[in-house]
């Protein structure tokens, strides 16, 4: 795109003498970037890092800024930044990391495994698992219980049945121990100015190496077990026989990083828009009565039928409840791209080879689209209010054309696993207040997410 004299500049938020905004950007992003919208405007410029080794970090915070980005100038904007190298090279290749005609022959081998109809043939899992976890928390009644982890749990036993069958005991341990610390290791490295390459034998080195051959060898030993067998409907086995006549199907790398990246990216998202809406809940008692009224009269109370994906369409007002927690709380808070060429995003100049970052955290707490944004009101998502806002005012999917191929199945899963906990349990506050949280790869809840589960009837 040819630049006109009459396109802004980015203003660059100001930061410490010696190390720009980089303490900002480690210690607390988030609220970094909500001054920066406040003090700044839509689009913005970080400085980060010492002299000689500083860097800019370009910031977009509009709806219209984030649509272009996202879809409409998606081309220019790739995953080349170092954040997404790092995250590639610990959890592989894989459809949230791979880029041009890997990414799309990729995408057309795993997309026939997401259609509506193959994901809501999960249902009954995802309710089963909702039921058991019900059955669990009402043998020791009134239990305090921490929704952060009991959601990370229950998302990683519905996607351990969805992804591996019956393979799930063995998973979960490996998984729980591995994947946090490859994460943290990842982010840590992103943010260094001066990193030592993968290859040298430092302790942080030697430690991520032998978390991602654990976890490479589990991958490994699940795909090998569906190898000879095609009578079974968990992703895996659906990947391995995965083939079409244009791409050919998946070779013994591509199909361990696919099952990596569902491992990341299939439990954290879902488990953090269900504990999030669970502490809203508890803190909004008369939003949870709504809630509850609604999926009574479509369960049958306590102990009634278990929900089915036909349910979600007569359950409006709980899946407004999720999409409220959802802005508030987005799983992914900041989501990166690098510019190949010049471009103007929302009127302000972006040159080539730009980091730059959108962020559902800040767009989705815009005073521009939201009043009172950090007030939690499930009636923001009404549809003649979802079709009076910008189309990116709320995307904690992303968008365009790299837009979460898993959306579908964590709104059923996030839906389903509610309904099912919310007619078997009141949710009470227990005076904990709000939540601290982070931003790495996905939002990280930084202290517990305390609520008392009462059991109904």
């Amino acid at each position: 795109m040819t630049m006109t004299t009459t396109t802004a500049r980015a203003p660059i938020v100001a930061g410490h003498p010696l190390l720009g905004s980089m303490s900002d950007l480690l210690n607390d992003p988030l609220a970094a970037y909500l001054r920066a919208r406040r003090d700044h405007g839509d689009v913005v410029r970080f400085r980060a890092g010492p002299p000689g080794l500083r860097s800019d970090i370009y910031a977009v915070f509009s709806a219209e800024g984030a649509q272009q980005v996202l879809a409409t100038q998606a081309a220019n904007f790739r995953k080349d930044n170092v954040f997404y190298e790092e995250l590639r090279q610990s959890v592989g290749n894989g459809l949230l990391t791979s880029q041009d005609d890997v990414y799309l022959r990729q995408r057309r081998l795993v997309q026939p495994l997401f259609t509506r109809r193959r994901v809501n043939g999960y249902a009954h899992q995802v309710a089963e698992e909702a039921v058991a976890l019900a059955a669990g928390w009402r043998e020791v009644p009134g239990e305090t219980v921490e929704l952060v982890g009991e959601m990370h749990r229950f998302a990683l036993h519905v996607v351990g049945r969805i992804l591996f069958g019956t393979d799930v005991d063995k998973a979960f341990e490996v998984i729980e121990r591995t994947l946090p610390p490859l994460q943290e290791y990842s982010l840590r490295r992103g943010f260094s100015p001066v990193k030592a390459p993968r290859t040298w034998p430092t302790p942080a080195n030697r430690r991520a190496a032998r978390l991602q051959a654990e976890l490479r060898a589990l991958c490994d030993g699940i795909i090998d077990s569906r190898r000879d067998r095609d009578d079974r409907d968990d992703l895996v086995t659906l990947l391995v026989h995965a083939e079409n006549a244009e791409d050919g199907s998946l070779d013994a790398d591509e199909l361990r990083e696919q099952v990596l990246i569902f491992l990341l990216a299939g439990h954290e998202t879902t488990a953090t828009a269900l504990a999030f809406a669970l502490h809203l809940l508890a803190r909004h008692p008369e939003e949870q009565r709504r809630v509850r009224d609604e999926v009574d009269r479509v369960l049958g109370g306590p102990g009634g039928r278990a929900p089915t994906a036909e349910d979600m369409e007569a359950l409006p007002y709980l899946t407004m409840v999720l999409k409220e927690a959802m802005r508030l709380y987005p799983s992914a808070p900041v989501i990166g791209r690098r510019s190949v060429a010049d471009a103007e995003v929302d009127g302000v100049r972006i040159p080539a080879g730009a980091d730059l970052l959108v962020s559902p955290w800040v767009t989705q707490r815009h005073p521009g689209y939201w009043p009172d944004p950090e007030r939690f009101d499930p009636t923001r998502f009404t549809p003649e209010a979802e079709a009076g806002r910008p189309r990116y005012a709320w995307f904690p999917f992303g968008g365009g054309p790299r837009a979460c191929i898993g959306q579908h199945l964590s709104m059923l899963e996030s839906v389903l696993g509610l309904a099912v906990l919310l007619r078997e349990f009141e949710f009470e506050d227990v005076g904990v207040g709000e939540v601290a949280v982070g931003a790495g790869i996905t939002l990280m809840a930084k202290g517990p997410a305390m609520a008392r589960v009462a059991p109904r009837g």
